[in-house]
């Protein structure tokens, strides 16, 4: 019997992960990938042009938290790995698990659509590429990443008459030596870009309209993942973990209310840094809350003061892109996407999307983990729900995230990770006895399913 073939679009550390579980699931796997190196955003000035990755750039993750569960790092790798620790050990991983010859490199997916055999029971897909090739697959991953093009602001864009750049262009900070600079964001990129330029910097601003949760890189000299580690077990409250994790940062951290930032509000993603908080207390950095106007090179703030600034960064995120893929086979919807679990369109067998979410953790360890999802069903050994029950629980997911944090389009994918572990791994268990049921009603002995883990368990 002929192997099913699956492809893979975007090699990428999800892509990769994606393709090295379904080689060993024993399926014939192909990646594309529009750049000619594997590591996606972690290639500093990748010649795919969708990296943001900038000189100074390291993960905001502990080194061993990010790893994938079977490829560890190597043990003289920093704590914190900079991009070109993590462009290494994701190329390590590849050649590793024998996945790069299954690239097919500067190769561009510029159409996604079913193939003429398409149907719900046998699902094939067809892909086309920007050099005139057709390929079909009986199952496609999008693995292309949320993080490349960027949101901009219209009023910084076109109204701010010195340099403007969206973060994703940010590469180096000795273009920026001497300058007046207005750094609006207080997501990771802009928190690390106003810490790499305000030392050189002739003035550096930071624009904040929420009050970020900074965590520290580290804390009693060791990763401040280590030391919160204990407070991520199943049998710990969310509501007493929290309590304790904001404790821990505002011990290491102090009241973010005296450097400016504004009241707490809703939740919004987390932030990490090792940096800012000194800058700030140093006064290399001023908060203002809020941009009001922009005129030239004049930018008016919140609290009606008005400053001339050289250059101005907005970090202030990104929209999904998924250009090769028409609204009507999955519509982008506030920044979001109308997926079951995160991973699948309700309406379409053999689609999966790998990667595509906000989290609060190592985005490698959820992807391992969403791979492994996606493996049992295509191993037969699990069942997907009925449409309904798929849309109802993207729209409890939805209306969790609402409830929850601050409506931004940053927060269209977000998700908490120990929730979601645990949804991932309720969800499988209900897709096993799913199958297990149908085999039973046709009378066919059933496939022992593989039990779906967390890659830190």
């Amino acid at each position: 019997m002929a192997r099913k073939s699956i492809g893979i679009i975007g090699a990428g550390a999800a892509g990769l992960t994606g393709a090295k579980h379904m080689l060993e699931a024993g399926f014939d796997v192909t990646l594309y990938e529009i750049g000619s190196h594997v590591g996606g955003l972690w290639v500093y000035k990748n010649d795919n042009q969708r990296s943001s990755a900038y000189k100074t750039l390291h993960i905001n993750t502990a080194r061993d938290l990010t790893a994938f569960s079977d490829h560890p790092f190597p043990s003289d790798v920093q704590p914190f790995p900079n991009h070109r620790d993590m462009a290494a050990y994701l190329k390590s991983y590849a050649e590793r698990f024998g996945l790069m010859h299954r690239v097919r490199f500067n190769t561009r997916v510029t159409g996604l659509t079913p193939a003429q055999s398409y149907s719900a029971d046998k699902p094939r897909w067809r892909l086309q590429t920007a050099n005139g090739e057709t390929h079909e697959h009986d199952t496609v991953i999008v693995a292309s990443g949320h993080l490349t093009k960027p949101l901009e602001v219209p009023m910084f864009r076109d109204g701010f008459k010195g340099r403007y750049l969206h973060s994703h262009y940010y590469k180096d900070p000795a273009e920026f030596a001497g300058q007046r600079i207005c750094v609006v964001g207080v997501g990771n990129s802009a928190l690390d870009i106003a810490s790499d330029v305000c030392p050189a910097a002739d003035r550096a601003v930071l624009v904040a309209r929420s009050r970020p949760l900074i965590i520290p890189k580290l804390m009693f000299g060791r990763p401040f993942w280590d030391l919160a580690k204990p407070l991520y077990k199943p049998w710990v409250p969310a509501a007493v973990r929290n309590r304790l994790l904001r404790f821990l940062v505002w011990v290491v951290q102090g009241d973010m209310g005296k450097l400016g930032f504004p009241p707490q509000g809703k939740k919004i993603h987390a932030t990490s840094n090792a940096n800012i908080v000194n800058h700030l207390h140093y006064r290399r950095v001023v908060v203002k809350q809020g941009i009001t106007a922009v005129d030239g090179q004049q930018i008016t703030f919140a609290d009606g003061t008005s400053e001339e600034f050289d250059s101005l960064i907005a970090a202030t995120g990104y929209l999904i892109d998924l250009d090769f893929i028409g609204p009507e086979l999955v519509a982008i919807k506030d920044n979001g996407l109308d997926l079951y679990m995160r991973i699948v369109p309700p309406d379409w067998r053999g689609l999966y999307f790998l990667g595509f979410f906000n989290s609060d953790t190592a985005a490698n360890w959820i992807s391992e983990a969403q791979t492994r999802w996606i493996r049992e069903f295509e191993m037969g050994h699990a069942a997907l729900p009925s449409h309904a029950d798929m849309k109802t629980e993207i729209e409890d997911r939805r209306t969790a995230v609402a409830r929850e944090f601050k409506d931004t389009p940053r927060h269209g994918i977000e998700v908490e990770h120990m929730p979601y572990f645990a949804d991932l791994k309720r969800t499988i268990r209900e897709a096993h006895q799913r199958a297990q049921s149908k085999v039973r009603d046709i009378g066919i002995g059933a496939k022992k399913p593989v039990p779906l883990l967390a890659p830190a368990e």
